[in-house]
């Protein structure tokens, strides 16, 4: 199949847009070339020569010439209207923006319907992970079981040094803000709210599940302290930011960001830095196992190549597991196996959200319940008590989910995991 020309509009010349920049120039047989570039701050002094660049808007949206607009801004809002506006003007989109997308995905979706026109978006979930595209292509049946991993590179970044430089959580934070792998005001990253969205784009495409944020309970790193932390080096754990979806037994899914101990046996052990991991199940070939880096101007715009690439042969997402509506809903019944660590005077009446203990601790200002609990009233306790406390899912429930103990249940056929 002959490759199709891509003139390309391009908005945001961050760190991704020039390292997209680079690597255009870098790869001649793309036939891709950008036409133009949309940037907002005129003050600024940038590496290329000023004739690439416009401050309005419509020298891209109502340049005829211009087939492709690349979506590269901070700005989910701004980002929604030259997305919207572009694919009305009858241009194909790519976009990293993933907070744009998990909050508009129906309209979009309808968008790219009406108006015949894809919108990619591979950067906007795992950098240089393709997990959107395998998902659409080589999951496109109903046999995957779950999808979890580590969707954010910036908290596993702070998580790596907390343990093996034993810096403290704030030191680790200060560096990765010094490294600009977290933002100044970091809480998109850190309460778990980018891995959330993440997430909500790998449901549409491995479970045919659309949802809006307020559809699935995120919870961060703000609160981890050194009690959680001298329990997990005690145990040779390592706490990881994880995002996972899993079916359960009565065919619904369960989706949810958590924090989780991971023993040395668990995939996602080794995935540290600033890398992403992400696990997939299925009822036959068992598990595949991604890894990438997550965060980084090349491996981001490696990303947007990719969409840009693929566009050139007019592909498009086919949404085969939206297509296919299996009817599959959101389960908050689920049963986890967590560590709340918790202060003193509230010992005795979080216990009472817990199906069952397996252990516990107190001192004089704090303690942990260690034990089963439900996914709704995990979210109940975070809710009313969430500033004093830190919760920790357990390792187990990868043990069940991938079957790496041969005599545990495969989850898919227990009401509850743990």
């Amino acid at each position: 199949m002959e490759r199709k020309n891509l003139n390309i509009g391009l908005f945001g010349f961050g760190c991704v847009g020039y390292g997209l920049y680079e690597v255009l120039h870098k790869t001649p047989s793309l036939n891709a070339q950008i036409s133009k570039i949309c940037v907002k701050n005129k003050g600024k002094q940038r590496p290329i020569s000023a004739d690439n660049f416009t401050f309005d808007k419509d020298d891209i949206l109502l340049n005829e010439d211009i087939n492709v607009v690349v979506e590269l801004i901070d700005d989910a809002d701004a980002a929604f209207e030259i997305v919207t506006a572009a694919i009305k003007s009858g241009k194909a989109v790519v976009s990293a923006n993933k907070k744009m997308i998990a909050e508009h995905f129906e309209e979009l979706l309808l968008l790219q319907q009406q108006y015949g026109v894809p919108l990619l978006y591979e950067a906007a979930c795992c950098a240089s992970i393709p997990i959107i595209r395998n998902l659409e292509e080589y999951y496109d049946n109903d046999l995957l079981e779950s999808v979890e991993g580590i969707v954010n590179g910036s908290t596993n970044y702070i998580l790596t040094k907390t343990f093996a430089e034993n810096l403290s959580y704030a030191n680790a934070l200060q560096q990765a803000q010094e490294k600009g792998y977290a933002e100044s005001n970091p809480i998109l990253d850190t309460g778990g709210f980018d891995a959330k969205y993440k997430l909500q784009i790998l449901l549409a495409h491995a479970f045919g599940i659309k949802t809006i944020p307020a559809d699935i309970f995120n919870y961060g790193i703000d609160n981890i302290g050194e009690l959680e932390l001298k329990y997990a080096k005690e145990k040779g754990l390592k706490i990881k930011l994880v995002a996972q979806a899993f079916k359960t037994a009565d065919n619904k899914v369960a989706a949810f960001v958590l924090p989780k101990f991971v023993s040395n046996t668990n995939k996602l052990y080794q995935v540290d830095d600033v890398f992403n991991g992400v696990i997939t199940k299925t009822c036959f070939a068992d598990t595949q196992f991604f890894v990438g880096k997550g965060a980084g101007a090349y491996p981001t715009a490696s990303a947007v190549i990719s969409d840009i690439s693929a566009l050139s042969y007019d592909y498009k997402y086919e949404y085969k597991k939206l297509q296919q509506q299996q009817g599959l809903e959101l389960d908050n019944n689920v049963l986890l196996n967590v560590f709340l660590r918790h202060k003193k005077e509230e010992a005795l009446v979080l216990t009472t959200y817990f199906d069952s203990i397996e252990e516990s601790y107190l001192n004089n200002e704090q303690g942990y319940i260690s034990g089963v609990i439900s996914l709704k009233n995990l979210q109940k306790i975070t809710n009313t008590y969430g500033a004093n406390t830190s919760v920790i899912l357990h390792d187990a429930v990868l043990n069940y989910e991938l079957g790496e103990n041969e005599n545990a249940p495969a989850f898919t056929n227990t009401a509850a995991v743990y």
